[in-house]
């Protein structure tokens, strides 16, 4: 019974209470932890601002507020703008583009029939048949995607995004403002040696977290440029609106770009324009080209991290925890680095 001592049912104890926390608290604590984590990463500027023009933290904190809160709304108020001009735009062509569909139905059934001339009726029915599948099971994706209940889904899930964000919002405030003494809180109940490691931690992870910003500004701009040269040579016309809208939908992981141009590419190659098309569809691959090999390197050499561990753990943590995996894996691995770097994690053992 030597193994049942106070210091392992502590330990214990501790355990079941941060898994505890893990799979019920957290899945419905995400906008407070996202606030905390935006806190984190505001308050160097928070910092810088009131040490350059000596302001005390409550007034930096109300200008780094104000300032971040425009540039949300600023470009969440473009983006919806452009995307409800888009819509406007796309439901007074629809007459132009179901006529053009229908054309292109007429002269793709008719090059069917010319290409099975002199084949076994066996095997154009076949065809037929298999023609007639993809045809319709694209109209039954479509019906679902503009389904009833799926938009009711979508118009019901609005009021909850709203309480979520006004929630981040307040929280992220306060957060600015206590950060402070929530660290002095934090830091009483650890010893001298603790408090020393857990400090080299923090700074680390704060040159981390401005390393990252970092290289998300400079990975989304070099797609910014890309698209906007791509665009300007394809369809100079929409090159300087979709390219922003490009550059803003970029940062979700994995899919990126491909959400705007592969819908555009195919609805292209529908239309009959199989120039327009393909071009759209290089300019997709060449964008996730780039955002899949620059951003590892770029990450890697920001927040002290080789390009293959930063593109494992982007993986990993996009695998377990959705879209915020793809920031909090990297995070993890730097901070059991930098915890191993500090002495408090002790990887010294041989096999």
């Amino acid at each position: 019974m030597k193994f049942i001592t106070k210091r392992n049912l502590i330990i214990t104890l501790t355990i079941i209470i941060l898994l505890l926390i893990a799979f019920f608290i957290l899945p419905v604590s995400i906008p407070i932890i996202v606030a905390f984590l935006t806190a984190l990463a505001l308050d160097p500027l928070v910092k810088w601002v009131e040490k350059k023009f000596k302001w005390k933290r409550k007034l930096s904190v109300i200008v780094n507020f104000i300032v971040f809160v425009g540039v949300i709304l600023f470009l969440f108020f473009y983006t919806v703008t452009t995307l409800i001009g888009r819509i406007v735009h796309f439901t007074k062509e629809i007459p132009t583009y179901l006529n053009s569909l229908s054309s292109v139905w007429i002269n793709t059934q008719s090059k069917l029939f010319q290409y099975t001339v002199g084949m076994p009726e066996d095997i154009i029915t076949m065809l037929e048949k298999e023609f007639n599948g993809i045809v319709d099971s694209i109209r039954i994706s479509l019906i679902n995607l503009f389904a009833y209940e799926r938009i009711l889904a979508l118009i019901s899930d609005i009021p909850n995004f709203l309480v979520s964000f006004i929630v981040f919002m307040i929280a992220l405030f306060l957060f600015m403002l206590e950060l402070p003494n929530l660290k002095l809180m934090f830091y009483r109940h650890l010893t001298d040696a603790t408090a020393q490691k857990v400090h080299y931690m923090m700074n680390k992870l704060n040159s981390v977290v401005l390393g990252f910003i970092k290289a998300q500004l400079l990975v989304s701009l070099i797609i910014l440029v890309v698209s906007f040269i791509g665009l300007l040579l394809i369809i100079p016309k929409y090159a300087i609106i979709m390219s922003l809208v490009i550059w803003i939908i970029d940062v979700i992981p994995i899919l990126g770009s491909i959400i705007i141009l592969a819908p555009w590419s195919i609805y292209q190659y529908v239309s009959g324009d199989f120039a327009m098309g393909t071009k759209l569809a290089i300019l997709a691959i060449i964008l996730l080209v780039i955002r899949r090999t620059i951003e590892p390197k770029v990450m890697g050499s920001q927040i002290g991290l080789s390009p293959l561990p930063t593109l494992i753990a982007m993986f990993i943590g996009l695998k377990l925890f959705g879209v915020l995996g793809f920031f909090i894996g990297p995070m993890i691995v730097i901070l059991f680095n930098t915890a191993r770097e500090a002495g408090i994690i002790k990887l010294d053992f041989k096999v």
